[in-house]
């Protein structure tokens, strides 16, 4: 284990420290790419308030914080969710786990898979990953294969790390693959899980990624998710957020091809004092190219949500259909919901439009329920429940749904 490292300084220290021992330090494209995060993230440490992206979550408690950060991944009782079969990854502490695993491509034998450049490198979060990353998985479909389903885990147990994981997931033109993503860490650990995924779809690729976070509540998960779609290409996503205290999910999706389209999905169920921020880009380049997403967010307690949900349309992508909807349901007075929709439109054949609400539970519906027998509690549950259900429904593969439903039942249920 390595000595601590607290704010900005002590992870450049770090990177200072490591820069000839990282995975590609030898590879001239590898290198650039740290130097680069590392000037990135050297002249802005992390974001605070006062960066417009960054207004409403405060990373005060994460630049504040002491962190180690293990050079090999040792713990082989580490708790995993449950097998389902699939083709698997599991990475523990943001290295993979051959003995757990059944996939064995990883950036960290091939660093090289890091550097396509679709995740932009100024972003402050990103650029820490450049510095960092010491693994991650490497997925590359040939055209027209059937991935079927890929399960990506990621685990620790161990107090106080900060992990950095650069996942490159490739699909050539036509093939297929559902990515099931789940995160997870014990009980009472706190760490900083700062993941980067860059994903290229070739034409007329599909790739469903399914995001699954159990993390505990002293987590900090900060991800971002860069997305590159050529022509036909369609990225459907979901995010359930159930972990962490605080959360920011970044995406980034550039539709560049005739056709392409988007689907970002999701939902986040928070109590206490948790704070999940869905941030979310979409940039429609091309022609005739179409974007849906649907979020849900359910507050109790002193929890906040944000939605931040942008759309640029380019003055060549006529025929454009972009839409956005946040809803948010607060099931206690001190609970927060900000929400920032944003259109910027350079064409001027488009159908584009977005929406948000704010409510709390239906009193006549909570009370039709008591009246049949129901506990007041199990109530509340069944109208959360359905609540949330109109976002699990935009999702096209039923294993995916039936996923999400097994883990909300297991986590929202028991909490």
């Amino acid at each position: 284990m390595t000595a601590m490292t607290t704010g900005a300084a002590g992870f450049a220290a770090r990177y200072a420290g490591l820069r000839d021992q990282l995975p590609g330090a030898r590879i001239a494209a590898v290198a650039a790419l740290r130097a680069a995060g590392a000037t990135h993230f050297g002249a802005t440490g992390f974001p605070t308030r006062r960066a417009e992206a960054w207004k409403y979550t405060d990373l005060a408690s994460i630049a504040q914080s002491a962190f180690a950060e293990p050079l090999i991944a040792i713990d082989a009782a580490v708790v995993l969710p449950p097998e389902t079969g699939a083709t698997r990854a599991v990475f523990v502490d943001g290295r993979l786990r051959p003995d757990l695993s059944s996939h064995a491509g990883s950036v960290g034998a091939d660093p090289a898979a890091a550097t396509s450049g679709i995740a932009d490198p100024a972003l402050p979060m990103v650029a820490l990953n450049a510095m960092l990353f010491e693994d991650g998985v490497l997925l590359d479909l040939p055209a027209g294969t059937d991935g079927g389903t890929f399960d990506l885990v990621s685990a620790t147990d161990a107090q106080a790390v900060a992990f950095h994981p650069r996942h490159v997931i490739r699909l050539g033109a036509g093939a297929t693959l559902l990515l099931i993503e789940r995160n997870t860490s014990a009980p009472g650990v706190g760490v900083l899980h700062n993941p980067v995924f860059e994903i290229d779809l070739g034409a007329g690729a599909r790739l469903t990624h399914l995001r699954l976070n159990t993390e505990a509540p002293e987590a900090f998960h900060l991800a971002t998710i860069a997305v590159r779609c050529a022509a036909g290409a369609t990225y459907d996503s979901f995010a359930l957020n159930l972990g962490a205290k605080i959360t920011r999910n970044e995406m980034h999706v550039a539709l560049n091809g005739i056709g392409a389209a988007a689907h970002l999905n999701g939902a986040q169920l928070l109590d206490g004092a948790r704070v999940c921020d869905t941030s979310t880009y979409l940039d429609h380049a091309a022609p005739g190219c179409a974007s849906r997403q649907t979020y849900k967010t359910v507050l109790a307690g002193r929890s906040r949500g944000v939605f931040q949900g942008k759309i640029l349309v380019r003055q060549i992508a006529q025929k454009t259909d972009g839409y956005q909807m946040n809803q948010s349901l607060l099931l206690s007075e001190e609970a927060e919901m900000d929400c920032k929709p944003q259109l910027e439109i350079y064409a001027d054949d488009v159908k584009c439009s977005h929406g948000a609400t704010i409510g709390a539970l239906d009193e006549e519906a909570l009370f039709f329920l008591r009246s049949r027998g129901i506990p007041k509690d199990e109530a509340r549950i069944l109208l959360v429940e359905a609540f949330v259900q109109d976002a699990i429904a935009q999702m096209p593969e039923e294993p995916a749904r039936d996923a999400v439903r097994a883990v909300l039942a297991r986590s929202w249920k028991a909490a």
